[in-house]
């Protein structure tokens, strides 16, 4: 421990790389990002839940054919087989996604309609117990929900946050992604979560890819220990 850092500010520093080093850095690349609409909890939730494993791009596709096919999300519960698992195909594994959100739906009007699942001043311990008490909903879509419909403070881990992270050091060896939100949630500030999320996304995304890295074009890559390996062309 550094001479006068508290436990806090010791977790926000991992093989010697700050998390405000990394914030700073993904900022002045990137801009500061605008944060997406705030929706209601079960919209944010079905999103979600599209999202899994699949683009950004067929999920907005079969969330918007929803809203456009059925006025109110109870409307679902009416509608005949097999008609949800048409509608959100640009998803994909449509009668995967359709089972659980018939199922949540269900639930939802069971316990208070379109309120449900009722987050209003929750801790982030609370909300976490409450949404992954739900079929179908694990720790990334319940802290996306916590993060962009209610803005607590939690921290999703998806696939390309999970690559950029693990190739910058900062988890241990053979963490899975439950493992990393964990981490990545004692590293960063709360303050500071969203914007990191959405920057490490788009790092991800843009520059540090599964595949033909631009680790030249990082800005990450006077800090990260992949990409100063790579410029002594090691691996």
């Amino acid at each position: 421990m550094l001479s006068g850092q508290g436990n806090e500010e010791c977790e926000r520093v991992i093989m010697g790389l700050s998390a405000g080093s990394i914030t700073f850095l993904l900022r002045d690349h990137f801009g500061k990002p605008t944060p997406p609409p705030r929706l209601p909890v079960l919209d944010e939730l079905i999103k979600t839940i599209l999202s899994q494993n699949t683009s950004d791009r067929n999920r907005d596709l079969a969330f918007d054919a929803l809203k456009k096919r059925y006025p109110g999300w109870k409307d679902i519960l009416a509608s005949p087989p097999g008609e949800l698992e048409s509608v959100i195909a640009p998803a994909g594994l449509g009668a995967t996604r359709g089972r659980t959100i018939r199922e949540l739906l269900e639930r939802a009007f069971a316990d208070g309609g379109e309120s449900f699942p009722d987050l209003e001043g929750v801790t982030r311990e609370e909300g976490m117990r409450t949404l992954t008490s739900i079929r179908g909903v694990g720790p990334k879509t319940a802290a996306c929900v916590l993060l962009f419909s209610c803005r607590i403070p939690a921290f999703p881990v998806d696939t390309h946050i999970h690559r950029v992270t693990r190739r910058l050091g900062l988890l241990p060896e053979g963490a899975d992604r439950v493992k990393a939100q964990e981490v990545l949630e004692k590293y960063f500030p709360p303050d500071v979560y969203l914007e990191a999320h959405l920057n490490l996304i788009r790092l991800g995304r843009e520059i540090c890819r599964s595949r033909k890295t631009q680790c030249v074009s990082c800005p990450l890559q006077g800090v990260c220990r992949t990409g100063v390996f790579s410029k002594r062309g090691e691996k």
